[in-house]
């Protein structure tokens, strides 16, 4: 008997209604036979309301530790809630079905709580859940540390907890959302975006890393590394009425047909930071990117280049935004050993990309995205690459000119 991990996200069971409407998918793909679990996320703004209560409650005082153990006791809770909720509705329904926690899973972390990750995930208690012929409906989100302290996984852990969970159990994994799929490119940008029938693990997450935003990075990692088939689908459509929608993140093998550039992404969610004239020698940048690292700034495009003046260079490097401020302090405070001369920023930039498999194997797509943008009269500030990606930072003012544009030069509104 096949098994299937479905997940649901805070849109999709935002009230009373609405988990209906998810009540109804499940019971669906239970009467074609399968054994179904269920991932759910908190109610659409409840995490918000709750983080909020944590940040009202205050820090600890002075001498004891931080209170980032009870934070996560408190934000794991809106999906507590949900999960109950859902269960109790399939129950209403004439479902078996009971609810599960991350530590009644378990679902098992190490100790970073608010940022978790997933260390295994013993499947014995599902499988006895499927032999009963139950419904798992289970808390996304969350887990349970060794001294069985409750933990959460970061904003979209609930997309982990459902990957993971299908690679636990040997299922596939149906992540349900408010899109009906993959697209080429951001709908609400390019009205002639295209949903994507597959999209191989590769693909997505270079889109979800580059700003995409209908997976999350960690969940397509975990996919890719346990070969779990996913599928991304609405969950606002009713069963049986929108046969084979939906995208299929799978093996690059299982793609017939390769296109060169599968989508175009974007991020307005960057700052670059300009650093003039250091000392041109070995060692600098291991400086300033290892106080980076060591304050856990994550640093993403690099460009250095030489200086007018003579052993000296300028590099430029890009981080988010959030980060900008703390990433400026930090090299500031190492100037002098460093001995830069001035650092700018700028956080009116954003970084768009091409990504496509088929860059492995074809010439030229560089110099069409070069020339598209050339020819909209938008200039590139810098540039970053991998085996099947491009991405450039350039004028914020010009992001939606540039998706459209890029989307066009390759094809991609006839796909």
């Amino acid at each position: 008997m096949s098994r299937l991990v479905m997940k649901f996200g805070g849109t999709s069971v935002a009230d009373l209604e609405r988990i209906r409407r998810v009540a109804r998918l499940v019971a669906a793909e239970v009467a074609t036979g399968k054994q179904v679990a269920v991932v759910v996320s908190a109610m659409s703004g409840k995490t918000n309301e709750l983080v909020a209560w944590t940040d009202g409650a205050g820090r600890a005082a002075a001498g004891l530790p931080e209170s980032d153990d009870e934070y996560d006791a408190v934000v794991a809770s809106g999906e507590q809630v949900t999960a109950g909720l859902l269960a109790m509705t399939l129950r209403n329904m004439g479902h078996k079905a009971r609810s599960f926690l991350g530590w009644q899973v378990p679902i098992l972390t190490d100790e970073a709580h608010g940022r978790a990750r997933i260390e295994e995930i013993p499947p014995e208690n599902l499988e006895e859940c499927f032999a009963n012929g139950e419904i798992a409906v289970i808390a996304g989100f969350q887990g349970v540390t060794p001294k069985r302290r409750i933990t959460t996984l970061g904003r979209g852990g609930s997309d982990t907890s459902a990957v993971a969970i299908a690679a636990a159990v040997k299922g596939a994994c149906d992540i349900y959302t408010d899109v009906d799929g993959v697209y080429t490119t951001d709908p609400r940008i390019e009205s002639k975006a295209k949903r994507l029938a597959k999209i191989s693990y590769e693909e997505m997450l270079e889109m979800a890393s580059l700003g995409a935003k209908v997976l999350q990075t960690r969940s397509v990692e975990m996919a890719m590394a346990h070969r779990v088939p996913v599928r991304v689908l609405s969950s606002f459509v009713e069963p049986g009425e929108a046969p084979g929608q939906g995208t299929i993140v799978c093996d690059e093998e299982e793609i017939m047909e390769k296109r060169i550039v599968s989508g175009v992404a974007y991020s307005r969610d960057e700052a670059k930071i300009t650093l003039l004239g250091l000392p041109d020698h070995p060692g600098v940048s291991s400086q300033i990117f290892g106080r980076l690292a060591d304050a856990n700034v994550n640093v993403d495009m690099i460009v250095q280049s030489r200086a007018r003046s003579a052993a000296t260079a300028n590099m430029e490097f890009t981080v988010g935004k959030r980060d900008a401020a703390r990433a400026v302090e930090i090299v500031q405070a190492a100037k002098t050993e460093i001995g830069f001369e001035d650092v700018a920023v700028n956080e009116d930039v954003a970084k768009v990309s091409v990504i496509g498999v088929g860059m492995r194997s074809h010439a030229g797509v560089a110099q069409s995205m070069f020339a598209a943008l050339a020819e909209k009269n938008i200039n590139i500030q810098v540039i970053s690459t991998s085996e099947i990606k491009i991405s450039v930072l350039i004028d914020a003012a010009y992001t939606e000119l540039a998706v459209r544009a890029l989307h066009a030069v390759y094809g991609l509104d006839q796909l």
